[in-house]
């Protein structure tokens, strides 16, 4: 029998600000819209949300660029302190091509201008928002605290929106995870016709990630959802960097 499978938007009717709890604002969101967490739920938070509460908004007045941001900027025909701040968040440059900086950022992601936002931030002229420094980490405090307020078994997903080699159109990805393996494995199982899979992967989170995409929306002020009844795999120590895959094993670079 196949999965039935739920995904809930949870609207939150407020700006996030800098010190934000953002379990805080979950529970006081689901309990408003009287949405009750379950054992098993995935809680999916859009990162924007997550970046704000962690004051990972950067004013662009208090950047200098340096001669390589100036060229960069010259050849992307960006903002030369935004592609400082680029460069102060990535460990390498991909390619520049269109008006697009693809680098690798410090946590590993390849994304465009290292994950760097300024949609839906006050004064996006002056202002940019990063990532959150450790997305992982920053899944494992929400899940810690959404579980200790309700007493339910919770996992966390945080998402971006990445775009794809040869692939039109941007997705829903997980950036940080906690409480559920990022991987299901099919590795030495049987296929139908009895052949052994020897490569079949799914990246289940991210899967998961753009699904709860579909319910969520800047301009509708849902940044989460709860993905009910996928039965996940539990683990209490995963990371994103399971999905990262190698530079040496990756045919893009």
């Amino acid at each position: 029998m196949k999965q039935e499978i739920r995904v809930i938007p949870v609207k939150i009717t407020r700006d996030v600000m800098p010190g934000d709890r953002l379990y805080d604002l979950i529970l006081h969101s689901t309990i408003s819209q009287k949405i009750k967490l379950n054992d098993g739920d995935i809680v999916v938070i859009a990162q924007k949300i997550v970046s704000k509460a962690e004051s990972q908004i950067v004013p662009l007045n208090s950047l200098v660029p340096s001669d390589f941001a100036l060229r960069l900027a010259k050849a992307s025909g960006k903002d030369p302190r935004v592609t400082e701040l680029i460069l102060r968040q990535s460990k390498s440059i991909i390619r520049v091509s269109n008006g697009v900086i693809i680098t690798e950022t410090k946590h590993g992601f390849v994304c465009a201008n290292a994950g760097i936002d300024q949609s839906n931030i006050m004064d996006s002229d002056q202002n940019a928002l990063l990532l959150p420094d450790d997305p992982d980490a920053s899944a494992k405090q929400i899940m810690k605290m959404l579980r200790k307020k309700t007493n339910r078994e919770i996992a966390v997903i945080i998402t971006d929106s990445f775009g794809r080699p040869f692939r039109n159109g941007q997705t829903n990805v997980a950036i940080g995870i906690a409480g559920l393996n990022p991987v299901k494995s099919y590795i030495g199982e049987k296929d139908m016709y009895g052949k052994t899979l020897k490569v079949t992967e799914i990246a289940i989170v991210d899967e998961l990630a753009s699904a709860a995409e579909l319910v969520m929306g800047k301009s509708i002020c849902v940044p989460i959802a709860i993905v009910r009844g996928y039965d996940y795999k539990k683990s209490e120590n995963s990371s994103i960097n399971e999905l990262i895959r190698a530079k040496e094993k990756d045919l893009f670079r």
